[in-house]
């Protein structure tokens, strides 16, 4: 169901964007470059980490040099297998994953996936998370002065086993001093990925801001659970799982409303995009930035679908950049 509301979305959006190309001002192209704190990308549309792989994985469906940046997949201080199987459930509008941030660890990802990553004309995006404040802080040491590495996005979406299992991404407290600490190890453009599953998001927007974080990117996935009503299991082995898709959109773009409204840094906006609309919309609200996931599994080729859209809309509206657009939002 996920696979073809994904493919009816994206064909969707490519037909109304060729249709947008014969509209208005068609001189000259849009420039679609956005700055993230020091980082520079030739336009706003990156894949979102954990649906990307290490980049390697889809360069033989997409041109890796087309898109704005490559977001890696999780990477732990030591390698991690991730829970145990089924992992995957498929969902209306959506899906379930309890992968259990499986990686191969930020030294093996050194050794083996970078040297891939150096050969790219786009600039890499390395996403990692840690169990405790040391862990944060080793791995941003390991990658503060590697070239290849444009930028950092720190997953705050994981438990401090040395905090009684609080998530440091719930907690404003932990959140900033996490941030804080992965700020004195590393001086490369600093991205904190933020938690839905919270009252106020925007109370931890503030708090990684004030720690010194170059943007934000939210929304990572909702908690939920499917079960199977016939063995009255659970979909997933974990049980619960982080629910992503078209069918989270409208919680995400809530989300990056409202932390737009609210910080003076970039917000990358992620959660359901599939499609040219969905990413105006982002825009729209406020999201300097992009992250495409689930879509990425049904449609290879949304992002650069989104990046030609972009152009197109922009040519449509008489726009020479996407600056206009960013927060345009009308509400009265």
């Amino acid at each position: 169901m996920m696979e073809q509301e994904g493919r009816d979305k994206v064909k969707s959006a490519q037909d109304s964007s060729a249709k947008q190309a014969g509209q208005g001002n068609s001189a000259g192209k849009p420039d679609l470059s956005v700055s993230i704190g020091g980082l520079k990308l030739r336009n706003p549309v990156m894949p979102a980490s954990g649906t990307f792989g290490y980049g390697k994985e889809y360069a033989r469906l997409i041109d890796l040099e087309r898109i704005g940046a490559i977001v890696t997949k999780g990477l732990s201080l030591r390698p991690k297998a991730g829970n145990p199987t089924p992992r995957i459930a498929e969902t209306v509008g959506g899906m379930l994953n309890a992968v259990g941030l499986q990686n191969v660890g930020v030294d093996a990802f050194i050794r083996d996936k970078l040297p891939f990553l150096k050969g790219i004309d786009t600039p890499v995006i390395v996403n990692f998370f840690g169990n405790t404040l040391e862990e944060y802080g080793e791995v941003a040491a390991r990658l503060a002065d590697l070239p290849g590495v444009a930028a950092v996005e720190v997953n705050i979406s994981c438990p401090n086993v040395k905090q009684g299992g609080i998530v440091f991404g719930t907690d404003p407290q932990a959140a900033h001093g996490v941030v804080s600490l992965v700020r004195r190890r590393i001086a490369k453009t600093l991205i904190v990925k933020l938690t839905p599953n919270i009252t106020d998001i925007t109370v931890i927007a503030r708090a990684v801001e004030d720690a010194g974080a170059d943007a934000v990117s939210c929304i990572n996935t909702l908690t939920g659970m499917s079960i199977d009503i016939h063995s009255r299991r659970p979909r997933l082995a974990n049980i619960t799982g982080g629910l992503s898709g078209p069918a989270i959109m409208p919680v995400a773009l809530r989300m990056v409303y409202q932390v737009a409204r609210q910080v003076k840094i970039p917000v990358i906006g992620i959660g359901g995009i599939c499609n040219i609309e969905d990413a105006l919309q982002f825009i729209i609200a406020g999201a300097t930035a992009l992250q495409v996931g689930s879509a990425n599994f049904v449609a290879p080729g949304a992002m650069i679908s989104i990046v030609d859209g972009l152009e197109r809309f922009c040519r449509g509206q008489g726009l020479a950049s996407l600056g206009p657009l960013v927060g345009s939002l009308v509400t009265d």
